[in-house]
């Protein structure tokens, strides 16, 4: 089974390569510990211990190189501890990158690393705050209740300022590439927060990095075609991603079928070409439960983010200012006494 393939794999020892390695490891791990609040560096064993060693029981996601595990501290409080594949160089490099971005940045909307911890024997661990309420894909896809309209916007409206913070407010200038709703986890309360650093790139003093030649990076129906084509790493990726979760919000439809191969974005053709018809694709879960003249708003929105021409898909800064402005649905985001968000069922 795939999670079987995080125990197996074990790091080559014995060379005189293998000694500096280890100690340029410990070094930024010595660094990457003081940059986490409150780290407390649990050892693999204990980790295992909170998992009831890594129990099918306790098993929350298991996806590429990585499964994620539900762990009670004995503070009890949850955690989830996320182990990844150590077997390669590339592997290992993914998980570095995906440690030094968590480090150093906070917000809200994105999901808060506690603390990490390298091991030979099951591989690389990070643990991270628990967000209970599965992702939105589950929720959107796996007959797990119904969304109601002011959710999706908010949900829209919070991943936009998880995305902005990113592109524009931390220093880092991140590009997160792989922007997806299994990427975004829901909390009690139905807040998003934006998860899976594995294929960010940081680093822009610009708006692109240079083409590259490396793994393609995103999820089908996600991917922005540009990058497909040339090969270049830009913030605008991103907004072309996000483009498509606002249209599987609306439409309750998965961004790329993988029956029949359908991309969501193709379906929506007719719709973004002319928002008259947007009635046509709103999720017909909603019944009648939704704001039209919103829904026209966010389709257009959804078309300028997925524009064939990056420079002329909006900012994230852009983008919110066009939700804060005119979709009304999210204005109990700001309201002193804001309420818990529920899900019809």
């Amino acid at each position: 089974m795939a999670f079987l393939r995080c125990f197996g794999n074990k790091l080559r020892r014995g060379g005189v390569g293998d000694v500096r390695v280890y100690a340029e490891r410990d070094k930024d791990d010595e660094l990457n510990s003081k940059m986490i609040t409150g780290a407390t560096r649990y050892t693999s064993d204990e980790l295992k211990r909170f998992t009831m060693n890594f129990s099918k029981s306790n098993l929350i996601a298991c996806a590429g190189f990585s499964t994620v595990y539900l762990a009670k501290f004995p503070d009890s409080t949850l955690k989830a501890v996320k182990i990844m594949d150590s077997s390669s160089e590339r592997l290992n490099r993914i998980y570095k990158q995906e440690l030094d971005i968590l480090v150093q940045i906070q917000h809200d909307n994105i999901v808060k690393l506690l603390d990490h911890c390298d091991d030979e024997e099951f591989g690389n661990m990070l643990v991270f705050e628990y967000v209970p309420n599965g992702t939105l894909h589950d929720k959107l896809h796996g007959n797990r209740g119904i969304i109601p309209w002011r959710n999706r916007m908010a949900v829209a409206f919070q991943l936009a300022q998880a995305i902005e913070y990113l592109h524009d407010k931390c220093p880092l200038q991140i590009a997160h590439g792989d922007i997806k709703s299994s990427n975004i986890l829901l909390d009690n309360q139905f807040n998003c927060k934006l998860c899976d650093f594995g294929s960010a790139k940081m680093g822009f003093s610009s708006s692109v990095l240079p083409p590259t030649n490396r793994v393609i990076l995103g999820s089908p129906g996600y991917t922005d075609p540009h990058y497909l084509r040339t090969g270049i790493v830009s913030k605008k990726n991103d907004i072309y991603s996000f483009g498509v979760i606002i249209l599987e919000l609306i439409s309750g439809v998965e961004a790329f079928s993988s029956d029949s191969g359908e991309r969501l974005i193709s379906k929506a053709a007719p719709i973004l070409n002319d928002v008259s018809k947007v009635a046509e694709m709103v999720d017909p879960c909603l019944d009648r439960n939704y704001a039209l003249e919103e829904a026209k708003v966010m389709v257009t929105l959804a078309a300028s983010c997925l524009s064939d021409f990056p420079s002329l898909r909006p900012s994230a800064s852009e983008i919110l200012e066009t939700i804060r402005s005119r979709i009304s649905s999210i204005s109990f985001l700001f309201s002193a006494d804001k309420k818990v968000l529920s899900i019809h069922q």
